[in-house]
């Protein structure tokens, strides 16, 4: 769209997701736990889809994708789509846009009833104004705004359009 400055378009985010689904199968290499990708809806959900269609090409575990629904701005009821059970299995909590960490901090609240093996945070535009003691596992690219603004990623059709600075 014209006047909107993007940081990523559509080939640049998607060799960036393929790229953070190899890091996965990287560090999940001979762990056969099942994985379980929970994407904060909605666009966190389509990015964490398309990370498991690229992960599925790398790793034999089963993979799953479910979301987590919460207010971003007070999350004070989180909730999953399913109820699932989390023990034992690989979680990787998947969002557009990592800010302050408060999001992705609440979308963890419903995990913390089960014991999985490990919980992972991707995310895949981080920013560097953190308020909340979560760092991504696994990021697509880092960019340095001012804390006025407004990362915007665009997604139509469960795929990945772009990013933008609003």
């Amino acid at each position: 769209m014209e006047g909107r400055k993007y940081v990523l378009d559509a080939e640049i985010a998607d060799q960036k997701l393929h790229r953070m689904a190899l890091e996965i199968a990287e560090n999940l290499s001979g762990d056969d736990a099942p994985i379980i990708l929970v994407g904060v809806r909605n666009s966190g959900t389509a990015i964490a889809e398309i990370i498991a269609g690229y992960a599925r090409q790398y790793l034999p575990n089963p993979i799953s994708v479910i979301s987590v629904a919460l207010d971003k701005h007070n999350p004070v009821e989180v909730t999953l789509s399913e109820d699932i059970d989390l023990n034992g299995k690989n979680i990787i909590v998947a969002d557009d846009v990592s800010n302050s960490g408060k999001t992705l901090m609440y979308a963890l609240k419903p995990l913390l009833d089960f014991l999985p093996k490990h919980i992972q945070t991707l995310v895949l535009v981080e920013r560097m104004h953190k308020s909340f003691p979560v760092k991504p596992d696994y990021v697509g690219s880092s960019i340095a705004t001012t804390s006025q603004d407004f990362i915007e990623v665009e997604v139509v059709g469960g795929k990945v359009i772009g990013a933008y600075i609003q």
